[in-house]
């Protein structure tokens, strides 16, 4: 019996064919040949003219990576990154053509979205930074007026690109001090900006109804450097889901992120925590409280939006234990564990979607036992956008 066929499909960077996890595809490769699984490498602009064969990239351990001609795969792991190119368009355009066949996960929506989603469950509320979709500068000042401390974000923004951090100087009670990242992930110069010259400041990054307006958490450490921690949760080989793991994240200097592509420095959570909160059983509590919470998020989000097998929640925890939670990434790393010495856990989660790929494929007719028909997502008119978006909290 031939072994099933996952096909990992992702995007090239640039017109040389980079690609961006060349290493870990290569793991997943001898990994799932471990497990009787063929893995190959794809692109949209890989796949043949006439739409039966694929120009995939495929790894031997002796001859290296390679070309051959393949027919579609039984499974697809959609590691696709927004690009804002060519490229991502024609991914747009392999979705819908090929959107029956087999993926093991789906695209999730923008930033501003997923807020919403989240926000009808009332569980959910609480772990929600104040967040509203920028359409003039009123958004903005009508929360520098309520918080000290706001961010700006780009909704389909990754990497820490495009955010701003805008916090009043509480000696100078009209003026801010507005840091940040540019779309190209360099920290800009921290600029001390009166109030009236904010808004012909942001002028020039374009930003209605791509940006949010968040309030801001104190997340800064003693040494001046912002924290939060990176979960990570997937589907196992019972096609459940479970907790892989969670590490802390510190930003670098200057930066208002902590993602490690722009300097950031992992460290391990309970190391992180202890130098935040010194009481040892509100630790405890706080960690049980964020596994069951990232758990229940993805679970939420796949009964919405469809299949998903791995989600990553960045998390802000205050000074009180509270957990908020600040984006979710569907198309996670999962070098910070290695950075922390965390090697067993590293190793998992490159081999979970594998499993999960695995029991996929032996439910994969409808109506098997544990395979799940999921609903459309859910659209959201733009009456109940402006409705909802200076409300939810």
């Amino acid at each position: 019996m031939s072994s099933p066929v996952l096909g990992i499909m992702t995007l090239y960077l640039n017109e040389h064919r980079a690609l961006e996890e060349r290493s870990i595809y290569r793991r997943m490769i001898l990994e799932g040949r471990k497990r009787g699984l063929d893995i190959y490498v794809f692109t949209p602009a890989d796949v043949h003219s006439g739409g039966r064969q694929i120009e995939a990239m495929v790894y031997d351990e002796k001859k290296g990576w390679s070309r051959e001609w393949r027919t579609f795969p039984d499974l697809i792991f959609d590691r696709c990154r927004i690009q804002r190119n060519h490229r991502f368009q024609q991914l747009l355009a392999f979705r819908q053509k090929y959107g029956h066949l087999l993926f093991l996960n789906r695209p999730l929506r923008n930033k501003w979205t997923i807020h919403q989603t989240l926000s009808e469950k009332p569980s959910f509320r609480q772990h929600l930074p104040e967040t509203v979709l920028f359409q003039d500068m009123s958004d903005v000042n009508r929360m520098l007026k309520a918080s000290s401390l706001i961010y700006l974000k780009p909704i389909n923004g990754t990497g820490g690109r495009g955010i701003l951090r805008v916090e009043r100087i509480s000696k100078e009670p009209n003026t801010v001090l507005v840091q940040g990242r540019d779309q190209k992930r360099r920290i800009i110069s921290p600029r001390r900006v009166h109030l009236s010259r904010l808004g012909p400041l942001l002028q020039h990054w374009n930003m209605k109804d791509k940006y949010l307006v968040q309030k801001g958490i104190q997340l800064q450490l003693p040494n001046g450097r912002v924290h939060d921690y990176r979960m990570l949760v997937q589907k196992n080989g019972e096609g459940k889901w479970e907790l892989t793991g969670c590490a802390g994240r510190m930003g670098a200097e200057k930066s208002v992120t902590s993602n490690l592509h722009g300097g950031g420095q992992a460290v391990a959570m309970e190391r992180l925590l202890k130098q935040w909160i010194p009481e040892e059983e509100l630790r405890s509590e706080v960690t049980a409280t964020a596994g069951k919470f990232g758990i229940d998020v993805a679970t939420f989000l796949e009964d919405t939006y469809g299949a998903l097998c791995e989600l990553a929640l960045d998390l802000a925890i205050d000074k009180n234990g509270h957990i908020y939670l600040l984006e979710v990434n569907p198309k996670p790393a999962r070098e910070v564990f290695a950075r922390i010495g965390e090697r067993s856990i590293y190793s998992k989660a490159i081999t979970q979607p594998l499993e999960y790929a695995l029991w996929v494929y032996r439910n994969r007719s409808e109506g098997s036992e544990g395979i799940v028909s999921k609903p459309s997502p859910r659209p959201v008119t733009k009456a109940a956008r402006m409705k909802r978006g200076r409300k939810v909290r």
